[in-house]
């Protein structure tokens, strides 16, 4: 069994959700990410700090390092 490492790297929004949910399709596993960070006021306001706004579809490296430090690694 290989582990995968994790890169931090701009990540379209429905592409890093699968990485947390491989076995949902894209659309679903984007839902199930918005849904994370809705629930997650700490995370939601990381995210906006750094640049982030709802509806964005391509998350910068930054933005991902912060869906890393408040979810953990996909």
């Amino acid at each position: 069994m290989t582990i995968n490492e994790f890169k931090i790297r701009a990540y379209g929004w429905q592409e890093l959700a699968v990485c947390y949910a491989p076995n949902l399709t894209p659309e679903s596993a984007g839902k199930r990410l918005s849904a994370w960070v809705k629930q997650n006021p700490s995370l939601t306001e990381a995210l906006q700090l750094a640049g982030w706004q709802r509806g964005q579809k391509v998350l910068t490296p930054l933005q991902v390092q912060r869906m890393v430090e408040y979810l953990g690694e996909p």
